[in-house]
């Protein structure tokens, strides 16, 4: 398939970027929530909107009331988020979790309130300081006719705000997601500000106890749905990164053209040109392979594991290469809170780590290979 968008995907492109550049901006998303410490980090407001218009289901079949689009519409609307930085569950409620519902029973359930911007999902996989979701060691005992979770998660985005949390732990029979209520007795949840200022959690499961019904897919068979979804975020966040480094770029190439030094406008030397020309080339390259993931996992290519992680490692390294640029292009100015440069930078960080960063799917991508 070519690398580029359809008439229709270039409509959803533009409503997403009118949306986000008047209702998510900067000022008004990310700055707003954080500098008054809002216990979320999101506008709701802004999570409806984005339900009105039918973004949050994409990914939902059209008998399930969704849109019943793909990851490349996703990820349309994704890198829209990440060129304005906005604070927003999308990605991991409207694709991630989405795709961990998918076909069971509780996509009847959560579904309803997604589409209608009521209700926020969160994922939670890791449990060290990265990225590895082969190393789950959380345990889900039998008791009665259920199941007893014990054990803590991190890094588990939006996991302060979610009413319900898709959770992967270990049983007898192998690794298995459960959807965990928010109001589930022995859950403990710690909010926790992240580099970027959105708001992760640090989960404690102490002997939390669900039903059998709370079991996504079978018994044993959650390897299989995690790696679905794990592809779905991975891609997904490759789209927001693709967008935050374009941004960025964007914002450096202006400050090019006003900044003097020396007399002149510091655009017009040609290390700082062969340096913008770069990384343009790295930005679409990024894109292509974020596409490219998309569109592989759209059609059910079993190449699509692979492209995925391509993309996730290649967009993380290229939204870093445009966040340094942009900082040291900048010069001081650009490790001040005034200036929006600095706050790509730590957003940056944040998606990198999430999924797993550019090493990870670098060693992922060579061990697929046999290397």
């Amino acid at each position: 398939m070519p690398l580029y968008l359809t008439e229709d995907q270039v409509m959803l492109r533009d409503t997403a970027r009118q949306l986000m550049a008047q209702e998510g901006s900067i000022a008004g998303q990310l700055r707003k929530y954080r500098d008054m410490g809002c216990k979320d980090g999101f506008g709701h407001a802004l999570w409806k909107q984005l339900a009105e218009l039918g973004f949050t289901g994409i990914l939902i079949g059209e008998a399930d009331g969704g849109l019943g689009l793909g990851h490349v519409e996703a990820g349309i609307v994704l890198e829209e988020i990440g060129r304005n930085l906005t604070p927003s569950p999308f990605l991991i409620s409207a694709v991630a979790v989405v795709e961990a519902l998918k076909g069971t029973p509780h996509a009847q359930r959560w579904f309803p309130g997604i589409l209608a911007g009521d209700t926020v999902a969160a994922l939670a996989v890791d449990e060290g300081p990265k990225h590895r979701p082969e190393a789950i060691a959380m345990q889900a005992e039998r008791a009665g006719n259920g199941f007893r979770l014990s054990g803590r998660k991190q890094f588990v985005v939006q996991g302060a705000s979610a009413d319900v949390i898709v959770v992967a732990a270990r049983t007898d029979e192998g690794i298995t997601l459960f959807a965990v209520e928010k109001e589930a007795k022995g859950l403990d949840v710690e909010g926790v500000r992240l580099a970027d200022s959105s708001i992760g959690a640090r989960l404690d499961f102490k002997d939390v106890e669900v039903n059998s019904d709370a079991v996504i897919g079978e018994v044993g068979g959650g390897e299989a749905i995690l790696a679905r979804v794990l592809n779905a975020g991975r891609a997904g966040a490759a789209s927001e990164m693709v967008g935050l480094g374009s941004a960025a770029m964007g914002m450096t190439v202006e400050y090019l053209k006003q900044r003097k030094q020396f007399g002149r406008l510091i655009g017009e030397f040609q290390v700082l040109q062969h340096r913008a020309a770069h990384l343009y080339s790295e930005l679409e390259i990024a894109r292509s392979a974020a596409i490219k993931a998309q569109q592989l996992l759209d059609e059910g290519s079993p190449e699509a594991e692979a492209m995925v992680s391509v993309a996730k490692a290649k967009a993380g390294r290229t939204s870093t290469l445009a966040v340094q640029e942009g900082v040291q292009m900048h010069g001081g100015i650009g490790m001040t809170d005034e200036y929006d440069i600095g706050l790509y930078m730590k957003r940056d960080r944040a998606l990198n780590e999430l999924f797993g960063d550019s090493n990870y799917h670098a060693d992922k991508l060579a061990r697929m290979k046999g290397y």
